[in-house]
């Protein structure tokens, strides 16, 4: 049976988060603390996790940062708060996707559920290796290198870079890379394409590749230019 580690102070909304999971056959485990979470987390090696933001000993933001070091496992942060940077800051650092308190368990289920069929698809790929001139992205261990040098990406960045690579000189829409990565049920704005490109680029860029480049195409989305 799959597992969800749930982490919050709030021993009411983990109670309730916990029995919505059981019925999705999820078995729960609970940490109502950041540090109690990531010692639940390295323990169990739970299949995805649910962290609020404002917990005590260590935030989800710090805690997010410290699972991406070692795990692609699907995070979804929860905050109190809608404020746009917090929503970005959590998906820049790795997170899948955010939801806003106060919420219905029944539509966190539904973020799950959808974070699940993507990951599913994603694993139904035969071809798990990209390569072109220097660069090259496995997306059996989930690493990229741009002329042999390691890029720290994170699990979002990467499936973006392939998502570009793979269809070389075709133009996404922002629309189009939120479907295909984000999922049809996410409920944020495509806002987070151009946020995670950002990142991206500036990530890749640290390298010379003279032969390639993501492009923005102004006023449709981006694409991964080949150039003669």
């Amino acid at each position: 049976m799959p597992t969800i580690l749930i982490a919050d102070d709030n021993q009411q909304i983990t109670s309730i988060l916990g029995e919505y999971a059981k019925k999705e056959g999820y078995t729960p485990i609970i940490a109502l603390d950041g540090w109690d979470a990531l010692e639940q987390f390295e323990r169990t090696k739970p299949d995805i996790l649910l962290l609020d933001v404002m917990m005590p000993q260590m935030d989800g933001f710090e805690l997010c940062r410290e699972i991406r070091r070692t795990s692609n496992v699907p995070i979804i942060m929860v905050t109190a708060r809608g404020e746009d940077f917090e929503k970005i800051m959590g998906l820049d650092i790795g997170a899948d996707d955010y939801i806003v308190k106060p919420f219905s368990p029944a539509e966190v289920m539904a973020r799950v559920r959808a974070i699940m069929r993507r990951l599913e698809r994603e694993d139904s790929r035969v071809n798990k290796l990209l390569s072109f001139d220097n660069l090259s992205v496995n997306l059996e261990d989930y690493t990229v290198a741009v002329a042999g040098n390691s890029v720290a990406l994170t699990k979002k960045e990467i499936e973006l870079l392939w998502t570009l690579a793979s269809h070389k000189n075709k133009v996404f829409s922002r629309d189009n890379l939120l479907d295909s990565l984000w999922g049809h049920d996410y409920f944020g704005d495509n806002r987070t394409v151009d946020s995670h490109i950002k990142r991206l680029r500036a990530k890749l860029d640290v390298f010379s590749h003279d032969n390639w480049e993501i492009k923005t195409i102004w006023g449709v989305g981006y694409k991964f230019e080949v150039k003669s």
